[in-house]
């Protein structure tokens, strides 16, 4: 299908080929090449990222999707919503839920909680997870200096990447560190982007229509930039979007399906009718009123003065929707197999709704392995993101990071998310085969507390032993018994 694009989305795009490096002053040649690569790989990829976008948004035009049937030409320019692309995205990120970071012996690290604090690591992850979904990878860049970690994401649309497949990670890579100013500016273009290898981190400005390089050396021994990948394979390192070809194709039948219905719609609840054996004058009078006669409450008309007969009237028979439905609801049907979302989720009533908790959670078991696989994948590179942001935060380097700092494990919550009252059940059946495991954090976690409440629980805990150690004493000493142990005895002289 041809790539079909609003005005808008033209001028949108046409503001991000202003990129053009051309001869950076300061960047070495090797880099040079690099940073040309860069330009070529993110080029390739900027019109299949826009039409994901596109379809995400669910901006789909009929000329796109029209397969010259039963649709007159003169619509091609007309939009029909649809939600299913940001469905795809948005069911299956929202059961990527990011919960901060542990060690392997429960423990917190102080140093990360004060990066993820600083740079809203947990709010700008669920967002990096929607364009990882939309596109098929995101990116996460760290940089600054001792006491000032930073992480910052980035979409596609604004950042690119080779990769290395003999280490597994990426080889270089660019993001534009500065953004347009509001959607209105036309004229925008990048002036500042920052370029990450193995040795360094060169943040090239623009001046003047010439790029300059400033260079931040480093000793990781690897880019500081680390992807977000989601099914990725040998032959796509940086994976897959959720809204591929096929998922596509459907979208495309279900707008040709609506834009059908909606035509056929007009037709059948303005059947057509027909007035035969009337005279001259009497059509003209018809004529010129015609929705006074199709909404009166009366249509009458004399008899034909030429021939004296009585006008035939007519209506011919109502067009019926019913096959446009039944199409939906077979794309519908064929949408959830190619994606793992629940029939529901795409606005079909499903007959055999399920009933319980537990048979909800059988519906979408699919998208629950989904979010499994998903959760793994970006714990690796969560885990990557905390230790150079880690050793960053420190002053050092991720191999001299303490031991600790080794074993650190991106937490998500359960992607089943089961009902309350079922992982309560289960946790405390847990809790009576297993002694003590009801005051463990795990126990909390499964009964829905996040990581903040199980702080806030631990804390309000330690202040109740605090006062109840200080009432027991206090009330000894109230006794005559004194405190801690000591004995107050009467003192004379």
């Amino acid at each position: 299908m041809p790539d079909i694009e609003t005005k808008s989305e033209q001028k949108d795009e046409g503001r991000i080929m202003e990129l053009n490096f051309g001869r950076v002053e300061g960047l070495p040649p090797e880099e040079q090449q690099w940073l040309q690569e860069l330009k070529y790989i993110y080029d390739y990829h900027r019109s299949a990222n826009r039409k994901k976008r596109r379809y995400y948004n669910g901006k789909v035009t009929l000329n796109e999707v029209n397969l010259g049937i039963a649709l007159p030409a003169g619509l091609g320019k007309l939009e029909i919503g649809c939600a299913w692309g940001a469905k795809t995205v948005d069911v299956l990120a929202g059961r990527s839920m990011f919960d901060g970071f542990v060690t392997e012996n429960g423990t917190k690290s102080e140093d990360m909680d004060q990066i993820m604090k600083r740079n809203h690591l947990i709010a700008e992850y669920n967002k990096a997870v929607k364009e990882e979904l939309k596109y098929g990878c995101a990116f996460a860049a760290v940089s600054g200096e001792e006491d000032d970690a930073r992480v910052r994401f980035y979409s596609p649309h604004c950042a690119a990447a080779s990769w290395n497949a003999h280490e597994g990670r990426i080889r270089y890579g660019f993001a534009f560190e500065d953004a347009r100013r509001d959607e209105s500016d036309v004229t925008w273009s990048p002036e500042h982007v920052n370029f990450y290898t193995d040795t360094d981190i060169w943040e090239l400005d623009r001046i003047g229509g010439t790029w300059y390089a400033t260079q931040n050396p480093h000793d990781f021994g690897e880019s500081l930039m680390v992807a977000l990948i989601w099914d990725a394979t040998n032959d796509k390192p940086f994976g897959q979007s959720r809204l591929k070809e096929p998922v596509r194709r459907l979208i495309q039948g279900y707008v040709r399906t609506v834009a059908n219905a909606t035509i056929g719609l007009e037709f059948a609840t303005s059947p057509q009718k027909y007035l035969l054996g009337v005279s001259d004058e009497q059509y003209d009078m018809l004529i010129d009123n015609k929705f006074k006669q199709y909404v009166g409450s009366i249509l009458y008309s004399t008899n034909n003065p030429e021939t004296g007969e009585k006008p035939n009237f007519g209506q011919l028979s109502q067009g019926n929707i019913e096959p446009h439905v039944q199409m939906l609801r077979m794309l519908a049907t064929q949408y959830s197999a190619a994606t793992g979302l629940a029939v529901t989720d795409v606005g079909v009533i499903n007959d055999a709704n399920p009933t319980s908790s537990e048979a909800i959670i059988a519906q979408s078991q699919t998208l629950i392995l989904m979010a499994e696989q998903l959760n793994k994948s970006n714990g690796d590179a969560l885990y990557r993101i905390g230790r150079m942001a880690l050793a960053i935060e420190l002053g050092t380097v991720p191999d001299e990071l303490p031991e600790d700092a080794h074993e650190l494990i991106a937490h998500f919550k359960n992607p089943a998310m089961p009902s309350v009252a079922s992982t309560t059940d289960a946790a405390l059946k847990i809790a009576t085969a297993r002694q003590g495991f009801a005051q463990t954090d795990i126990f909390l976690e499964m009964i829905g507390f996040d990581q903040a409440d199980i702080r806030r629980i631990r804390a309000q805990e330690q202040r109740a032993k605090g006062d109840a150690i200080l009432t027991e004493e206090f009330g000894n000493a109230d006794n005559g018994e004194g405190v801690g142990g000591i004995h107050n005895e009467d003192v004379t002289d």
